[in-house]
């Protein structure tokens, strides 16, 4: 018979009051108004933020404002290098998460896949996504090592993936907050990696908030939430009678991690609603369409542009590492898209700025 994924939990009061906050502090966010150069300020702080708290709970040692190094000037830590090419790998899979939402990708198994791929990657773009894990793995506590958690077997791991992916499509009525909370528990039960299940999961949910425009501009961290009391994190998503997933977790009451994913939903909302309302300038004009029409490089390329009215290929390929060709390819294509305008066609000294449409996200 074809294993049937169908969550046990119900709506208590709390986690009915909590949704309907979460829906009121997205309205007001989303009708709060932020200019372009101080909403990509939030946006790149909230992915520092979500960087460093995700790959802190897998027991990276990098402080934010190290990871900021890491990730905007290519600094290295002797005896951190494990620890630098984590945090590029989720800041790049985090990147394609938002991507991959402003496109929004159905939820498949390949997807899901990929995601993992991109969350392992270590300084390679993946092409192809990850295959399920062909043996048993054990979760052990660092110190005790005493079994915490034990996975459903091998075997049963495509089955069990494959239920989970169709409800997610068939449930898609119910609200994305409860949504989110149930795939972020089923995936981490289901474990089907070796490693980077809690990262992956992590990943996933913030697709699937982004994705059904829960993003809030992509300025909150739910990670900052978990990272701040793990053990709260760990015993809200440990829940069942035993370690073993055959012996009562997969048939778990997940009411208890629910209250607790809804509770750091609703503090990360209204943190950013707080410090929107805080920053908020009268008459200040709402540049989140046109920048969400932008892609990742071209809106770190937004800062070169506030330090120079024109630029060339060879600045642009110096501000991501890329090869002077490779540079001059990527502003070819982006003058075909409309993105910049060529402003001195010689080869030599070719120099580009930003196209009219564009201008008003520098000022």
């Amino acid at each position: 018979m074809p294993i049937k994924f169908n969550p046990f939990y119900h709506i208590t009061p709390q986690i009915a009051a909590d949704l309907v906050k979460i829906e009121s502090v997205k309205e007001k966010v989303m009708h709060l108004p932020l200019n372009a150069k101080v909403l990509l300020s939030l946006r790149e702080s909230a992915r520092l933020y979500t960087t460093h708290y995700s790959t802190m709970i897998e027991g990276n040692r990098l402080s934010p404002e190290e990871i900021k190094q890491v990730v905007e000037n290519d600094q290295h830590f002797p005896g951190r290098e494990r620890d630098e090419g984590e945090v590029k790998t989720y800041y790049k899979a985090l990147a394609q998460v938002e991507k991959w939402a402003d496109e929004e990708k159905k939820i498949t198994e390949n997807l899901i896949k990929l995601l993992h791929a991109f969350a392992m990657a270590h300084g390679t773009t993946p092409k192809k996504g990850t295959p399920y894990r062909d043996g048993q793995n054990v979760i052990k506590d660092g110190k005790t090592k005493k079994i915490v958690y034990l996975p459903p077997e091998s075997n049963d791991v495509p089955e069990l993936m494959h239920a989970f992916v169709d409800w997610l499509e068939t449930n898609n009525q119910l609200p994305c907050p409860l949504r989110a909370a149930i795939s972020h528990y089923q995936f981490a039960t289901i474990h089907p990696y070796y490693d980077g299940n809690g990262r992956t999961a992590r990943l996933l949910t913030t697709f699937i908030l982004h994705r059904d425009g829960y993003d809030l501009k992509g300025i909150y961290s739910l990670e900052e939430y978990y990272a701040r009391n793990l053990q709260d994190y760990y015993n809200a998503i440990s829940i069942g009678t035993s370690h073993n997933y055959y012996m009562g977790r997969a048939e778990a009451d997940i009411t208890p991690w629910i209250e607790y994913f809804m509770n750091g939903m609703l503090e990360a909302f209204e943190n950013v609603l707080k410090k929107m309302q805080e920053i908020k300038i009268t008459g200040l004009q709402d540049h989140e369409q046109i920048l969400r029409s932008l892609d990742p490089k071209q809106r770190k390329t937004l800062e070169l542009f506030r330090k120079f009215e024109q630029v060339t290929a060879s600045q642009i390929a110096t501000l991501f590492n890329f090869k002077p060709r490779t540079g001059s390819h990527l502003c070819a294509e982006w003058v075909k898209n409309g993105f910049l305008e060529i402003i001195n066609f010689s080869k030599k000294g070719r120099k580009y700025t930003l196209s009219k449409k564009y201008h008003k996200l520098i000022l």
